[in-house]
């Protein structure tokens, strides 16, 4: 389509609005989104459905448009704060993406006060010269309330956190413990030690381990156990239960509260592998050889008797000391244990020889109080542990795979796909210009990625350039055609593991048993799939549209049904995350306006065209130091680099620096933090100048030794300002002294 007829056809698509007052429409077809200013978004709302045509081209040649048609409006629910200004009562939405208050009528607020967070619905759209109109539909309570912040999220992103009456039915009929009857055709293992490893604050067990060593053919190796709860066994297809576990797709984790897929009765109860109880389960006996490659495998229904419920933390001490404490009070499960740890090994010396790639990266935790404050955010550290259930979990996965693939039965993949052509591109530019001696190809293989993260480790900007190569990957998906598993550098992958909190694991199940059976697992008729749904069909469609050598094939209608499935499921899994952030985000800015004022060491985690996002040390916080505070400098984005640079002074700030600042500001309401860079950036300055020849830095130099003395390096704000400081403009950094503290440490 030429210019002229672009600017002449209509779009249909979805309005996204952004918080400074203008928006988007998100099109249909995939291609670009088409601008909206802020006068076009005021007869119309976030998730309005529109029809738009393009009327300008910007100087970047992106599109500018004005709504033509309003489609469909948004029938989702706005939650905010309940306000009274000037008699009159509106509502603040707490989504700063809707751009309008919501005007409520003196009869429509109910039993809301306020400043109380409610729930309103719309019952007169906005228009160009009006405000919408909305009814309070429900009241959720006081803004500083325990848990306000999980009610609002689970509104917000449309999270389902009820279950239905026949759900509830349904579970309160199942019985309490396993039954004599459930035991037929399952093969006993409650005699064999199977034990669960997992964090010290989980509530479910889905997956427990055992390992021995066994002969494989005539070498040695290791005969390991993976036995996984078997949930299909309560859960029927198309049962009450099943449907609201399908709206769900997955459960949704926050801090001191969890959303389950499954009612509390199976997922904390009946299904859950709790020691010192009877429990059915789907077993995966694997044949593991000294290569760490699976030998043979094979599926079967079991019944099990967990004999211990084990830590991370509990069995990494067990490892590292195999006489101490910990040891010693499970005398009788380290050998167990240490076969365990043996065959981890194996499986980790093999995925380093298939290339998969393996980043170390920074989980945090968030520690709360009982009313909900964070006392601490802190690191959450991988020990051996993890990676051995880690490494275990993986191979079971695999072999449900080649199951599915070797029967020829339709199911659910994981499929993890590529960087795409442009990623690829921004990477290959960044590591050339940092000097990277590797590179990916043209068919990049996650050896590549594996090999660059190696050979990089011990710069200093290892970190910098670690996260290139994350941010280069794309995210994974359910799909039942598969392509292969990029970063495991799988040819076939699944989820078979946890089926208690994942919706796409219990249909493997399903299918695994079908097979065994010798009969075909058909899907049933599921529900429509929601807004989550479209938006992710929208975007895996315009990534398939990429590839368009490729010859389109026809799906079968089987296949078509499985696709709707595992779209709904990766949907939800994004949803899922979004509100988890969101949850984490409220939190950390309630904690960080405790900060204000203070002053922290950080790190450049992020670089835009706008500003730096940096993180704290102390605190793994995120915020964004604004490109106007960071003095009185033009600086220009490099995206190949990743860096801003100043074209007076030539200052670098890239990722990975390391910077001092301090928090400036928090809004709540925006989930945002602002910093501004404080310390030595003054000092910064003047190298960066007299590194150019610059007069300016020999006068700057002396001035900056006069006024360095009565700077205080406390935390907190200071006193007074220097006259030095108050005078000229702060010009921020400290790219060059992350060098020396990197050595110290």
């Amino acid at each position: 389509m030429n210019e002229k007829n672009s600017l002449l056809a209509e779009f249909e698509g979805v309005v996204s609005g952004h918080r400074d007052g203008h928006g988007f429409v998100v099109r249909d077809d995939g291609q670009p989104d088409i601008y909206l200013p802020s006068n076009e978004m005021r007869a119309v709302l976030h998730k309005d459905r529109v029809k738009a045509r393009i009327v300008r081209l910007d100087r970047k040649g992106r599109p500018e448009g004005r709504v033509t048609e309003i489609i469909e409006r948004s029938d989702a629910p706005i939650i905010g704060r309940l306000l009274q200004e000037s008699g009159v009562w509106l509502v603040a939405p707490e989504d700063k993406r809707y751009g309008q208050d919501v005007l409520v009528p003196k009869g429509a607020t109910g039993s809301a006060k306020p400043g109380q967070v409610v729930v309103v619905e719309l019952t007169e759209p906005p228009a160009l010269y009006g405000q919408p109109v909305g009814r309070v539909k429900e009241v959720l309570g006081e803004i500083d309330d325990p848990g306000m912040e999980i009610e609002i999220a689970v509104r917000k992103y449309g999270v389902p956190h009820e279950f239905s009456d026949a759900a509830l039915a349904q579970a309160r009929a199942l019985p309490d413990h396993v039954r004599a009857a459930d035991l037929r055709h399952r093969v006993d293992l409650r005699d064999v030690p199977l034990v669960t490893i997992d964090g010290e604050d989980a509530r479910d067990f889905d997956d427990a381990v055992y390992c021995e060593p066994a002969k494989v053919g005539r070498g040695k190796g290791w005969r390991l156990l993976v036995a996984i709860a078997d949930v299909s066994h309560y859960v029927e297809t198309g049962s009450a239960i099943d449907v609201d576990a399908y709206d769900r797709a997955t459960s949704v984790y926050f801090p001191r509260r969890v959303i389950p897929m499954l009612p509390e009765k199976l997922s904390n109860g009946l299904c859950s592998l709790n020691p010192g109880v009877e429990r059915l389960c789907m077993v995966c006996d694997m044949l593991i050889n000294a290569k760490g490659e699976i030998h043979a495998y094979q599926f079967y229904p079991a019944v099990m008797f967990s004999h211990a419920r084990l830590t991370y933390t509990e069995v990494a001490a067990v490892l590292q000391n195999t006489r101490g404490p910990e040891a010693q009070q499970r005398k009788a499960l380290v050998p167990h244990l240490l076969n365990l740890h043996d065959v981890y090994r194996a499986l980790l010396a093999a995925r380093q020889v298939r290339g998969a790639v393996d980043f170390e990266t920074v989980e945090t935790q968030i520690v709360c109080d009982e009313s909900g404050r964070i006392e601490r955010i802190m690191p959450r550290t991988r020990n051996d542990a993890h990676k051995l259930i880690e490494e275990a979990m993986l191979a079971a996965n695999v072999c449900s795979a080649d199951f599915l693939q070797e029967r020829k039965h339709t199911g659910l993949y994981r499929v993890h796909e590529g960087p795409p052509p442009e990623k690829q591109d921004v990477l290959r530019n960044y590591l050339k210009a940092m000097g990277v001696a590797y590179t990916i190809g043209d068919r990049p293989h996650p050896s590549d990625f594996q090999r660059i993260a190696e050979a990089t480790k011990d710069r200093p900007d290892a970190q910098q350039i670690h996260t290139m190569l994350l941010r280069s990957m794309q995210q994974a998906i359910y799909t039942p055609v598969n392509t292969g598993h990029f970063g495991l550098a799988f040819d076939a992958y699944t989820h078979f593991t946890s089926p208690i909190r994942r919706y796409p694991d219990l249909l493997v199940h399903r299918v695994i048993k079908a097979i065994l059976s010798n009969r075909k697992y058909q899907l049933p008729a599921l529900p429509t799939p929601g807004e989550a749904h479209a938006k992710l069909s929208k975007r895996l469609a315009s990534r398939a549209r990429a590839d368009e050598k490729a010859p389109a094939k026809k799906l079968p209608a089987d296949v078509l049904a499985w696709q709707a499935a595992g779209l709904h499921c990766s949907a939800n899994e994004r949803r899922a995350d979004e509100a988890s952030r969101d949850v984490e985000a409220w939190l950390k800015c309630k904690y960080m306006r405790e900060h204000l004022g203070e002053e922290f060491a950080g790190v450049v985690t992020a670089v835009t065209s706008f500003g730096l996002f940096v993180t704290l040390d102390a605190m793994f916080v995120e915020g964004l130091v604004h490109i106007t505070e960071l003095g009185g400098e033009y600086f220009r984005f490099d995206e190949a680099r990743q860096e801003l640079r100043g074209e007076r002074t030539g200052i670098r700030y890239t990722l990975g620096s390391r910077v001092q600042v301090q928090v400036s500001r928090v809004d709540l309401d925006g989930r945002r933090i602002d910093f501004r860079l404080v310390g030595e950036g003054d000092d910064l300055v003047v190298r960066a100048l007299r590194d150019k020849g610059s007069a300016d830095g020999e006068r700057s130099d002396s001035a900056a030794r006069a006024g360095k003395s009565g700077r205080s390096r406390k935390a907190g704000p200071t006193a007074a300002a220097p006259p030095r400081e108050a005078a000229s403009p702060r010009k921020g950094g400290r790219a060059p002294e992350a060098k020396s503290r990197r050595k110290r440490r």
